[in-house]
């Protein structure tokens, strides 16, 4: 269960070798020890993340979760709940792929839409029945700013994180009576892993930086929240720009 002063015991990172997941699970490790499961393929880069965490105090143990095996997730989420309630849930796996290439080859374009919406779906529904049955808890669904008005650039994985956007906001408001919230985050580009070769981008974080921002709007209860915050006046300017003109963008 949360504490008195918000702070969890038991975390789920869903994409358990994110950055920002695993930001943000220093976050919470700051305040206090906490039993961590790390949902991912089985590898090198898992087993690193098992070992950082375990460095800082965690109890840590691992559940294989492969995103595009959608039929697989309730047994997966099954085992990650074997050890009993999970306060936090942290939804952190997606794919960002070269905007241009996606777009023109089928199955890069079919595997980016199924792991970034298809799965995060098929996740969302078997999480959301769990926490129902335990009453509690809450959720962080890693989004993105340019699911708000999905551009030319990028708008594969743009139109993918729109329609993860708008179910993880729908599921948080259906969970509500339950004493469940979901929290979505939106940042811009953030240095990772995921973003390592591209240039510097306007209003760029650190995953530590989103993390923060992450876990005090789950801590306060936010439905929505920008990494950083200026992104929402960015966006809200952005939504109204007439397409003729939004094209000629650069962006």
């Amino acid at each position: 269960m949360i504490d008195a002063v918000g702070n969890p015991q038991s975390l789920l990172l869903l994409g358990g070798t994110s950055d920002i997941a695993l930001a943000i699970a220093e976050q919470y490790l700051a305040k206090r020890p906490l039993r961590i499961v790390l949902a991912a393929r089985p590898s090198a880069r898992l087993d690193a993340a098992a070992k950082r965490l375990e460095a800082k105090g965690a109890d840590v143990s691992t559940v294989d979760f492969d995103a595009k095996d959608t039929a697989s997730h309730p047994a997966m989420l099954d085992k990650a709940f074997e050890g009993g309630d999970i306060d936090v849930t942290v939804v952190a796996f997606g794919l960002l792929g070269d905007a241009e290439e996606v777009w023109q080859d089928h199955a890069k374009a079919v595997e980016l839409a199924t792991v970034n919406y298809t799965a995060a779906v098929s996740v969302g529904v078997a999480l959301a029945d769990k926490l129902k049955k335990q009453a509690h808890g809450k959720v962080i669904a890693l989004s993105s700013v340019a699911g708000e008005r999905v551009r030319r650039s990028n708008f594969l994985y743009g139109s993918t994180k729109a329609g993860f956007d708008g179910f993880f906001l729908g599921l948080g408001e259906a969970l509500k009576p339950s004493g469940v919230t979901v929290t979505v985050v939106r940042p811009g580009q953030v240095r990772t892993k995921m973003t390592e070769g591209m240039g510097k981008a306007p209003l760029e974080q650190t995953a530590e930086q989103v993390a923060e921002i992450a876990v005090n709007a789950s801590q306060a209860g936010k439905d929505l929240v920008w990494a950083p915050g200026t992104f929402r006046w960015v966006m809200s300017a952005l939504r109204h720009v007439p397409r003729p003109i939004f094209r000629k963008l650069p962006i």
